[in-house]
């Protein structure tokens, strides 16, 4: 086995504070291989494909616990431009710092962006918006 190999009682400690859960099904999956368990019953027993198995064994044995963690995914880049986005958030930040306004909803929102920016946004699309601000 490789440098990067935990003993089992580490990685039990591990999964146990772990709080991702495709973490945590990450580690129990490298658990179970180091327990002797073949692939197949290991992708049985945690319900998730041989092809993931293989592929979060692999990680783990060449890269160890860095292997294993996700990679940051760049995604679609957003319709809107860096000023369109500047002027969301302080339009948000405006009528959510108010008292007495009431609250902002995503409808709110997603309104407003199609009248200031003739863009449709997807509600949950806005959501995840409001969410990376």
């Amino acid at each position: 086995m490789d440098s990067f190999c935990h003993d089992n009682k580490t990685l039990a400690k591990l999964i146990r504070k772990e709080k991702n859960a495709r973490m945590k099904l990450k580690l129990l999956a490298v658990l179970h291989f180091q327990d002797g368990k073949s692939r197949y019953q290991i992708a049985d027993f945690l319900k998730v494909s041989r092809t993931s198995v293989n592929r979060w064994i692999s990680l783990y044995l060449s890269s160890g616990l860095e292997g294993l963690k996700d990679k940051p995914h760049c995604g679609r880049p957003s319709i809107l431009s860096h000023d369109q986005l500047l002027q969301l958030k302080r339009y948000i930040d405006n009528k959510s710092n108010r008292e007495g306004n009431g609250k902002l909803t995503g409808g709110d929102i997603q309104l407003y962006m199609e009248k200031q920016f003739g863009v449709k946004y997807e509600i949950s699309s806005v959501y995840k918006l409001i969410d990376r601000f």
